[in-house]
């Protein structure tokens, strides 16, 4: 189960052991807004009961990106507008039913049956209102911009900025319960939307995982992402080879040698 953590202003985080997972909620004067919804319908559910603790508003729903933990669980917030960027729906019609098989059979080798039966039984939701670079959701005395700020965890991340609170939404650009995962990333270009990201000022950054951290955190995330970048792209010109990437990277050894896979991107 997940708990509640207050930032504020009507801004909460609910944070999660399974996958050490972050979702949002902000409160308006009119309506209510999730952003991410968890990893499979009855996980979804479970959020949908917890927002309604806090809140009895109708809600809107933004998606940071498509990978599933952040997205699977939308099917328990419908009927409702489902935000997100415009990569992330071909995204979905691409790998939705991979990203199902490959977890539910992750989740089968861990022996939680429970877990890989109801991802199983998940039918993906894909968002129907579409952002192409920016767009300001209202809420009623408030409202949340969105916005992506180009290609970094996947191609398709968008953000949400509480600016009124000074907190933004980071999804997966920003990790603090792991290093960065480069599975569908363009290292090249991830320490840019990051800078762009720190454009917002926000006080506050809510990683996709872990705790909330500070704009020095993510600055600091971004410079090991570009040191990275910048070893990808010495790799990819024959200056150095990937073992010397390996020694010399910020990051651990199997999330650079995924981010050196993804060189070309």
């Amino acid at each position: 189960m997940g708990r509640w953590v207050d930032l504020g202003d009507g801004v909460l985080v609910r944070r999660y052991a399974e996958l050490d997972l972050s979702v949002g909620l902000v409160v308006g004067d009119e309506w209510a807004l999730v952003i991410d919804t968890r990893g499979d319908r009855e996980q979804g559910a479970e959020l949908a009961t917890a927002v309604r603790e806090i809140t009895p508003l109708p809600w809107k729903v933004v998606l940071t990106h498509g990978h599933f933990d952040h997205c699977f669980g939308t099917e328990a917030f419908l009927p409702a507008p489902v935000w997100a960027h415009e990569g992330c729906v071909s995204h979905l019609e691409r790998t939705a039913a991979a990203q199902r098989d490959a977890w539910t059979e992750h989740y089968r080798e861990q022996d939680r049956n429970d877990t890989a039966d109801a991802l199983a039984r998940t039918v993906p939701v894909v968002p129907d209102h579409l952002v192409h670079e920016e767009t300001v959701i209202g809420l009623g005395g408030r409202s949340v911009r969105l916005s992506h700020p180009g290609k970094g965890h996947t191609d398709h991340d968008l953000v949400a900025a509480v600016e009124d609170s000074g907190v933004v939404f980071t999804g997966d650009l920003v990790e603090s319960g792991g290093p960065p995962d480069f599975e569908d990333a363009h290292p090249s270009r991830w320490p840019h939307a990051v800078d762009a990201l720190l454009e917002s000022r926000c006080s506050t950054l809510v990683p996709g995982h872990g705790d909330p951290v500070g704009p020095g955190f993510a600055t600091a995330q971004r410079d090991e992402l570009a040191a990275l970048a910048s070893l990808c792209s010495e790799v990819s010109s024959g200056a150095i080879t990937a073992d010397e990437a390996l020694c010399r990277s910020p990051l651990p050894a199997e999330t650079t040698r995924t981010a050196l896979r993804h060189t070309a991107c």
